[in-house]
């Protein structure tokens, strides 16, 4: 605004001048006292292109929205449709083609925005109100606010308790989605999430963001450090936001930050399908061929030529994606860990939590509510996936190693380890030097990946980082029990966290066996009061771990797990006394009129079973080794 000569405020506009000599001269006659306006002079040259037909309605003059369709948006805001699905909808309703509508996408949302009155004033005070109540039922609920200078809510953030014990084992890799707006209030929805050890999304949690700016999202980014008592991340994923990418250099310095490729591609069509025409499918292969290279040098080469070939050079879209390839390339992301974060099935399972998260909203003073609902029924239902999976495990090598991770390692964390034993024979290794080696498939005669293995400091890395990119040794936070109840903190957890880790698989093994039946359960219960009760009568010790000698319980029983003929095998430690509990063995059909019984095979205190040697010396037995680090050593 400026101060015109008689004071008057006018706005400041800037010369929009091209040269162009169209114009339409009006001028306004008042004869015989009935005003009216004329043309007095009419030129349509032009030195540019005009719009097109169907394009001159998005010109502001043409945007107008009619009185019905106002109250139609606004019956669908309060319903919680979002624009995308309210233009939709009455494009429908008006018969017209896709975009063809009198109004945009922006004109609904400064729509929307005109529609905030006094009533709506009061929805963030009551939202306040209501995360209040939440922290006074439970004092591990956190929440924090920001109000803007009229009292207006202008950010929140929540998390819950559940949230914040999972984020402890499972926080590394994280996702914050901000790809959603609750449009009823014109806020951005931001969802921060994971995915825990079976596989299973796992919710982080919540913020709800007046603008979308650097100063918004750092204040975000920053509520949620506080409530994870400042443990960042070590790898964020993201859509391609620029200014989520500048508040992440500034709030979580140490993070590795990179762009979800499914948010890239669904852009694709809009970019390029026109534009390639044809050709589209195959520069799409060509793409994905190259985001799955494993060497930087390929990848540099392989974009250069694919530059090249589809005519690509001076096209802004793929400009920005090289400028930005630390951020989404496989090659430039593979040393860090991401725990299938970046896999297509994982983003989809993502994508319809939050679905699930946006289908609750209503009042938004009823929204942490509904949300923490979501959270639950999801929680409940990776529960009730991780018994059914538990309950038979199948092997298919009779690998030691492969039967030792069925009874520590979650049933999806096992899938993958048992994908990898079973591709394990189509390659060979070869020494290149000391502590080096060449590993590479049966059908190659060049190239190979380079293992480098340092056994003294049990580090093993390879030239195709997928160690570092999705499970490093499959590390603890992929064990049938991988919580963070045990404290950290405790010098006992620190020195004898072997022995922990077997006690909570015994554990998981115990309830995963003991829920089939009643009468199992009541042995179950039983036998572990009766343990417990033991236990406690033994004195409390503070010798050092070194002098402590650890005697595992009589036939202490592993779950069982059955191999790829149908045999059942039962790991056993102990002496060979009467068991704690004697499961029912459950009748096995003939096959191929064959009746096949079940075998058990038991460690004994002589021999493990499997290579004729001692239970001192076997891999599987000795505490020292018993740990997920072991595994990475296939």
């Amino acid at each position: 605004m400026k101060l015109s000569e008689d004071g008057k405020m006018q706005r400041n506009r800037k010369s929009s001048r091209c040269g162009c000599r169209a114009y339409m001269r009006i001028v306004k006659c008042a004869d015989f006292n009935v005003p009216e306006w004329r043309v007095t002079a009419f030129s349509n040259i032009h030195n540019h292109e005009l719009l097109k037909a169907n394009e001159v309605c998005l010109l502001p003059a043409y945007c107008t929205i009619t009185p019905d369709d106002k109250a139609r948006i606004c019956m669908f805001a309060k319903a919680g449709m979002s624009v995308r699905q309210m233009l939709r909808l009455m494009e429908l309703e008006k018969g017209v083609k896709l975009g063809c509508l009198p109004f945009t996408e922006i004109d609904v949302r400064n729509l929307l925005q005109s529609f905030r009155n006094v009533n709506r004033d009061n929805d963030p005070i009551d939202l306040i109100a209501m995360c209040k109540k939440l922290k006074d039922e439970n004092p591990n609920f956190q929440y924090d606010f920001k109000l803007d200078g009229h009292n207006r809510l202008e950010h929140i953030a929540w998390t819950y308790a559940s949230s914040v014990q999972l984020y402890v084992s499972f926080g590394d890799a994280v996702i914050f989605d901000t790809t959603h707006r609750l449009d009823a209030y014109d806020m951005l929805l931001g969802v921060w999430a994971g995915v825990e050890n079976h596989g299973m999304t796992t919710f982080f949690g919540c913020v709800l963001l007046r603008d979308e700016n650097i100063q918004s999202f750092s204040w975000g980014l920053k509520t949620f450090l506080g409530f994870m008592k400042g443990k960042a991340p070590q790898t964020l994923l993201t859509d391609q936001n620029m200014w989520l990418k500048e508040a992440i250099a500034i709030e979580m310095p140490e993070t590795k930050h990179a762009f979800s490729i499914c948010h890239i591609i669904s852009k694709f069509s809009d970019w390029f399908s026109v534009l390639l025409g044809s050709r589209y499918d195959d520069w799409k292969s060509d793409f994905y061929r190259l985001y799955g290279l494993e060497l930087l040098e390929e990848f540099e080469e392989e974009w250069r030529e694919m530059i090249d070939k589809y005519g690509l050079h001076g096209n802004k879209h793929i400009i920005r994606l090289y400028a930005l390839r630390t951020f989404w390339a496989l090659p430039f992301l593979r040393p860090y860990l991401f725990a299938g974060l970046t896999s297509l099935c994982q983003s989809e399972t993502t994508t319809t939590f939050i679905q699930r998260i946006l289908s609750a909203q209503s009042l938004l003073d009823r929204f942490v509510e509904q949300v923490a609902e979501v959270v639950e029924f999801n929680d409940r239902g990776s529960k009730q996936k991780q018994r059914r999976k538990s309950q038979k495990v199948c092997l298919k090598t009779g690998s030691p190693i492969e039967s030792h991770a069925a009874t520590v390692l979650t049933p999806y964390a096992f899938g993958k380890l048992q994908e990898e034993l079973l591709l394990a024979p189509q390659y060979a290794s070869f020494v290149v030097d000391e502590g080096c080696f060449e590993v590479k498939h049966h059908t190659q005669m060049d190239g190979g990946c380079e293992v480098i293995c340092v056994l003294c400091e049990e580090q093993i890395s390879c030239s195709c980082h997928h160690f570092e990119f999705s499970d490093p040794y499959l590390p603890s936070r992929w064990r049938l029990n991988s919580s963070s109840s045990i404290n950290p903190l405790s010098n006992a957890t620190r020195q004898h966290s072997e022995k922990i880790q077997l006690l909570e698989s015994l554990t998981s093994a115990l309830i995963a066996e003991s829920i089939e039946t009643k009468e199992r359960l009541d042995v179950a219960c039983e036998q572990t009061a009766m343990v417990l009760s033991r236990i406690k009568d033994l004195p409390r010790t503070t010798q050092s771990a070194n002098d402590i000698v650890y005697n595992c319980p009589s036939d202490l029983i592993l779950p069982e797990v059955e191999d790829a003929d149908g045999i059942v095998q039962s790991f056993t430690m102990g002496t060979s006394h009467e068991p704690l509990t004697s499961g029912k063995l459950k009748d096995r059909r003939p096959r191929d009129g064959i009746d096949i019984t079940r075998k058990r095979r038991h460690y004994s205190d002589s021999c493990c079973g499997h290579f004729e040697h001692d239970s001192s010396d076997c891999p599987m037995m000795e505490g020292d080794n018993l740990n997920g680090d072991a595994l990475g050593y296939i």
